[in-house]
């Protein structure tokens, strides 16, 4: 793993440097003293990202509602003066929902500070606010599990082996545990069972950033080019809403968004899971020093770890001290897979043609990815099928409720505002 431990790391960061490269915003810097003489109640949007598309209370910008006209024809040259008199350029409006309740809330307008050298750096550079949302997901989560780990106490590792019998005594009443049987065919083929090993250890993580870096291009960045081209000699860059809602209405950066926030989720209620269910992956099982009450079932199944395994393929981010060992029970291996096959599955297709053969063939394709994953998590005794089960549960669950958490926008807010900095 020497060469690894370096490797690694460094795909993990050419892959967020040219994601960055690729999603460079390419439209002319929107002049100050045109936005600062605008008034404070526009009758259009000034930049591509202040439409009503359904992400735009995320991306940042103000809050209209697809059921009211043009500001323009339905303000008043009274009421204009009034929001003229009230609007205060510090603060702005965020609306907190959980499922049926709502609140209006005040927060800090961070467009103020829109000028300033790192707001200028993320709004040339936007993709630099994915690469810190998902550096922040990332080593959240991993602390999180680095604190289970540190804490791990012998009676965790009994009460995770036990929890893993249960799986197989459960999979066996559905008829389902043919784990075994997998990775018994797997090694018989050496060549086969290597590069699953090397599956397991190296895409999952570099495959889920490529997936958000070229998402990020269909959903965001090229949208917004197209958009922007006719208009390279306006410095405002300014499109009417119905311009923006043409080719973006189903393939718009919500679509990008709530994958990204399906994908937080997916780690918090992972994390909630495993915290209070550990449970052992089947690779140890078979682990040769344990001699307790459980240890001839549990040995009877002749699990091998492949991965760790002196001729196995491990990787930097699995065989560190501080990853939790005990986590199967959800497979994020698999949720995310699924999370990126769903995706591709449900990708808006033009009306045209015979749409149930090319609906088929998208679905196809979509489910290759997943379909992988999961021939490598049973192969390598990583993971049971019932994992994979409750990681595609997660991600189901998560796709359902993302949007909870928009609620931590106006903590987001308040945090940006002491750094001083808009995002983009």
């Amino acid at each position: 793993m020497g060469v690894g431990a370096f490797l690694e790391p460094l795909i993990v960061v050419s892959l967020l440097t040219g994601g960055t490269i690729l999603n460079r915003n390419k439209s002319p810097p929107s002049s100050s003293s045109s936005s600062s003489s605008s008034s404070p109640v526009s009758s259009r949007p000034n930049s591509w990202r202040d439409f009503d598309y359904p992400g735009a209370l995320e991306a940042g910008g103000p809050s209209y509602s697809p059921k009211t006209k043009s500001r323009s024809s339905s303000v008043s040259s009274s009421s204009f003066d009034m929001a003229r008199e009230k609007y205060d350029p510090r603060y702005r409006q965020r609306t907190l929902r959980f499922f049926n309740w709502e609140r209006e809330i005040t927060t800090p307008n961070n467009e103020i500070f829109k000028d300033r050298l790192l707001s200028r750096l993320l709004r040339a550079l936007p993709f630099l606010v994915e690469v810190w949302y998902w550096a922040l997901v990332y080593w959240v989560y991993q602390l999180g599990r680095a604190f289970s780990a540190v804490t791990l106490k012998d009676s965790t590792v009994d009460t995770a082996r036990k929890h893993a019998l249960q799986v197989v005594a459960v999979e066996e009443y559905l008829q389902i545990f043919i784990e075994a049987d997998i990775q018994k065919w797997f090694r018989g083929h050496p060549v086969l069972m290597q590069w699953t090993n090397r599956t397991y250890s190296f895409i999952h993580i570099p495959g889920t950033i490529l997936f958000l870096i070229v998402l990020y291009y269909i959903t965001t960045a090229r949208p917004k080019r197209t958009l922007l081209k006719p208009y390279e000699d306006d410095v405002d860059g300014r499109l009417s809403p119905r311009q923006w809602r043409q080719p973006v209405t189903r393939m718009g950066p919500d679509v990008y968004q709530k994958r990204r926030r399906t994908m937080v989720m997916c780690n918090l209620l992972a994390f909630v899971v495993f915290s209070f269910w550990p449970c052992m992956p089947p690779r140890l099982l078979s682990d040769l020093t344990y001699n307790g009450l459980d240890a001839a079932p549990a040995k009877s199944y002749g699990f091998v770890d492949t991965v760790h395994g002196v001729d196995g393929d491990s990787s930097v981010w699995t065989t560190n001290r501080f990853c939790n060992q005990y986590a199967a029970m959800p497979s994020l291996h698999f949720g995310y897979s699924f999370l990126i096959g769903l995706t591709i599955a449900t990708a808006p297709m033009a009306k045209r043609g015979r749409m149930a053969w090319r609906r088929l063939a998208l679905v196809s394709v979509g489910m290759v990815y997943p379909g992988i994953i999961l021939a490598a998590i049973v192969a390598t005794a990583n993971h049971f099928i019932l994992d994979a089960v409750a990681g595609a549960c997660a991600c189901l669950l998560a796709w359902k409720f993302n949007g909870l958490l928009l609620n931590l926008l106006p903590l987001e807010d308040y945090f940006l505002s002491v750094l001083r900095i808009h995002k983009p």
